[in-house]
Order: C-alpha cells, then sequence, then structure tokens
C-alpha cells in the first residue's frame, strides 16, 4: 500500500516529520507538494489532487493531507467519491481505530496546529496499522454513501 502526502503551508513541517517518520516504519510514502514553503498556497490546490488519486484507487492508496486545522482539507477530500477523510486533533486515540474499523476511512486529516508532532505520528502508525473490520453493517453504512 502507498501513502499519499500533502500539505498546505501550515502543514508543511509537519509533513515533513512525517514524512521521515513514515519512512523508518517502511511505509512507501510519495510527498505530493508542496516541495517549498509558500505562504499564501492554498490548500484545495495541494488536496483535491491527492483525493482524486485516491478515490480513483483506494483499495491500494491512502493519504494523509495537513493543513491548519485539517478541516478545509477533509472537506475537500470528502467532496470525491470513495473517498473518506478523517480529522484527528489528538487526545482520543480511540477515534483513529474507529475510522478504520467502521468507516474505512482513507485518508487522514491532520491540524497541524492543534496537534504536537509526536501525537501526530502516534496516530498516523494507529490509523495504518488498523484494518477496515469488514463487518457487513459497516459495509452497509459505507454503501450508502456513494450512491
Amino acid at each position: 500500500m502507498k501513502i499519499l502526502i500533502t500539505s498546505d503551508h501550515a502543514g508543511f513541517e509537519l509533513k515533513k516529520e512525517i514524512i521521515s517518520y513514515l519512512k523508518e516504519l517502511n511505509f512507501e510514502v510519495e510527498d505530493k507538494g508542496p516541495f517549498e514553503y509558500q505562504s499564501e498556497d492554498d490548500y484545495p490546490d495541494f488536496i483535491k489532487p491527492v483525493a482524486d488519486e485516491v478515490s480513483k484507487n483506494p483499495e491500494k492508496l491512502k493519504a494523509i493531507v495537513i493543513g491548519g486545522s485539517g478541516q478545509g482539507e477533509a472537506i475537500v477530500a470528502n467532496r470525491l467519491k470513495n473517498v473518506y477523510a478523517v480529522i484527528y486533533y489528538a487526545h482520543n486515540l480511540e477515534i483513529i481505530k474507529l475510522s478504520r474499523e467502521h468507516n474505512n476511512a482513507n485518508i487522514l486529516s491532520l491540524g497541524a496546529r492543534f496537534i504536537s508532532s509526536d501525537d501526530a505520528k502516534e496516530a498516523v502508525k494507529l490509523w495504518l496499522e488498523t484494518p477496515f473490520s469488514g463487518d457487513e453493517r459497516h459495509l452497509r453504512r459505507i454503501n450508502k454513501i456513494d450512491v
């Protein structure tokens, strides 16, 4: 499984840390930009292309998107079919587990202004290691989303 990662200016530094961490964990990671800090960039320019890739290949791709709050990033991502983006701010890792087990979330949105680097790494690891349960009730609910 390949992990795509992107951010806007607010998530630029955290993105670099998460990429290094993912490589330490032996995940295949592809940095989708930005590749240099630009204080006036717009998050949809980076998030939409990544979400589009996940939308077209949800079985083989997951993504991590990082912005100031993570909210706008998740909104952009969730506009595409087959994309289930969730936001994480820290404090309760059960949310991360449930987002995978029950919702089959394939994009994790992090709010860099609201989460420490260590909390982000812990959440990323758990999110990537937690499988979707595949329970009939969860499949039924997910199948009602993209109709």
